[in-house]
């Protein structure tokens, strides 16, 4: 039984859950790589993954959900609220069973990731141009579960936590950073939502904030008067044009490589191919 059969299992009573989007269960995968034993924590960690979400499209004010209609589009916002907190509810149940290192570990991922919601909240309420307090956040929202997830895997095969843990941090980081771009460089039927749609819900993701950097005045006022606004085929192609000329989206793709590296070199004694396949995934992916 794998670790989505497991989460079948655990939530199939609730009918709004058989109509939840799960995705590629990546946080899980990467647990049963490091310890094919552990099906069942790796169902409890995509558990609480799958919680977030739930919340995460309230606060968007999402529609849809991997191409279908989200929780809170099919069913409202209180519903989608109380489903997540059910999910959240029961995964934390079952984690303590895992003992206290592992339980510590994710609950504090889960922790990080809160706080990293509502900073993203904030960051969003105008022009973030501080790098570091944006790569806080997007560890905290994005990479920390991952971050667990594998240390969480290693404490449980016994490997050094340390080393898994820096691996699952950096391709968690490295994950946000190529979103961010193909937020800019894919078209609007590749993403499913408008290109730059980012930069429309008011966040400031790493290639504007390098962007701004290396503009000059004239052009800075151009891309802050375009905030927050529905861009227009030209504008588009103005911000995409400037992002070429001074290399950003070379920059911030070569950013995200070094991290896979040090991803792949943290855990390389272990030789674990799949590992490094998943790494190099994300760095090469077009969506």
């Amino acid at each position: 039984m794998n670790y989505f059969d497991i989460m079948d299992e655990m939530f199939n009573e609730f009918e709004e859950y058989k109509d939840i989007q799960k995705g590629k269960g990546i946080r899980g995968k990467l647990i049963t790589i490091i310890d094919p034993n552990a099906q069942k924590l790796a169902a409890v960690v995509e558990s609480i993954h799958l919680a977030s979400l739930l919340h995460d499209d309230v606060i968007d004010e999402a529609d849809t959900r991997r191409g279908a209609a989200s929780i809170n589009a099919k069913y409202g916002d209180h519903t989608a609220v109380m489903l997540g907190d059910i999910v959240y509810s029961r995964a934390f149940y079952e984690l303590i069973d895992f003992g206290k290192d592992i339980a510590k570990t994710v609950s504090n991922a889960v922790y990080l990731l809160s706080q990293g919601e509502l900073e993203d909240v904030k960051l969003s309420n105008s022009i973030n141009l501080d790098k570091d307090k944006y790569m806080q956040m997007i560890y905290k929202k994005t990479a920390s579960l991952i971050e667990a997830a594998c240390a969480a895997g290693a404490i449980s095969a016994g490997l050094d936590r340390n080393k898994f843990a820096t691996y699952g941090k950096n391709i968690g980081i490295a994950f946000q950073i190529i979103d961010d771009l193909l937020d800019i460089t894919q078209d609007e039927e590749t993403l499913g939502k408008p290109s730059m749609h980012d930069y429309y819900e008011g966040k400031t993701t790493l290639p504007y904030i390098y962007l701004f950097e290396v503009l000059e005045e004239d052009d800075k006022e151009k891309l802050m008067n375009l905030y927050r606004k529905k861009l227009q085929k030209h504008e588009i192609e103005w911000i995409r044009n400037k992002m070429q000329e001074h290399g950003i989206i070379e920059k911030c793709y070569n950013e995200a490589k070094e991290l896979i590296e040090s991803a792949v070199n943290a855990i390389k004694i272990y030789n674990i191919p799949a590992l490094e396949v998943i790494a190099n995934k994300v760095i090469d992916r077009k969506f």
